[in-house]
């Protein structure tokens, strides 16, 4: 029957004083009501995974925090805890990580390939994000060269920064070594650029990705939520009409989508901001 001689002599002993009421008393934990979780909390954490099943639990917590569930004062560590964190980053700066202090002390930049489209030909992304507060945007452009990636500086970035009520200018900006960011001042747009607004260029070291990875993950993340889920609801032949949907999903990641970075907690970019 699968059980020990000594097991079933307990089981016929259980048996022969309470019936079958107490077997399945034996068999079944009681549940402990004071850790159940609010009903309404429940609903909300079963409706996340149906309707986005590939959230994890960190997003699905984030997700719910901008709804108005769980607290929005953060968390209170254990020693223990404060000890792994303090050994992570002390790892982290051995490794070299690029660290930031305030929005615009870090500007990252970066060229996406979209792919090509029928009636328009190769589609480019030129792609910025503030390294503190996870602030991006970005911009489709048919070719990438050095007045692609000044203009997007010049046209989405620069105006946006006074409209904060305090003005934040960017100080450095961090770009991979293709073309179009780097070149002799003199005989280049985006150098130039940088040197007219006075900010600092960054370029990462040769065959290391990782170093801009702030573009690099936001690629995915565009690629992800925007572009796979767009193309397949619209045949795009005109420029301005997918730069139309992508705004709307920049505003959308911008203003809404919560973020787990390293100084946005569970916020917003633009909260962080």
């Amino acid at each position: 029957m699968g059980y020990s001689r000594d097991s079933y002599y307990r089981f016929k002993s259980l048996f022969e004083v309470g019936g079958q009421e107490a077997l399945h008393e034996i068999n079944r934990k009681k549940p402990l009501l004071a850790n159940r979780v609010d009903p309404k909390i429940e609903k909300a954490v079963i409706d996340m995974a149906i309707d986005y099943p590939a959230y994890g639990q960190l997003r699905v917590s984030n997700e719910l925090k901008q709804q108005g569930f769980g607290s929005q004062n953060g968390l209170v560590l254990t020693e223990s805890q404060l000890a792994v964190l303090e050994k992570r980053k002390n790892e982290q700066e051995a490794c070299g990580e690029i660290d930031t202090a305030h929005p615009g002390y870090l500007g990252c930049q970066d060229t996406y390939y979209v792919g090509t489209f029928k009636g328009i030909g190769k589609v480019y992304t030129q792609v910025f994000m503030d390294s503190y507060s996870r602030v991006a945007n970005a911009k489709l452009y048919t070719d990438k060269t050095a007045l692609t990636a000044a203009d997007l500086l010049n046209d989405r970035i620069l105006p946006f920064l006074p409209r904060s009520q305090i003005r934040v200018p960017i100080l450095r900006i961090l770009t991979d070594r293709g073309t179009e960011y780097k070149g002799k001042i003199e005989h280049h747009a985006f150098e130039l650029f940088l040197s007219i607004e006075s900010i600092e260029h960054t370029i990462a070291k040769a065959y290391s990705p990782q170093t801009n990875g702030f573009c690099e993950r936001f690629n995915k993340t565009m690629k992800q939520e925007f572009f796979d889920t767009a193309m397949r609801k619209k045949i795009y032949t005109n420029l301005d009409h997918l730069q139309e949907d992508l705004d709307r999903w920049l505003h959308y990641y911008n203003y809404e989508r919560p973020h787990s970075g390293k100084y946005c907690y569970g916020k917003t970019p633009i909260q962080t901001w």
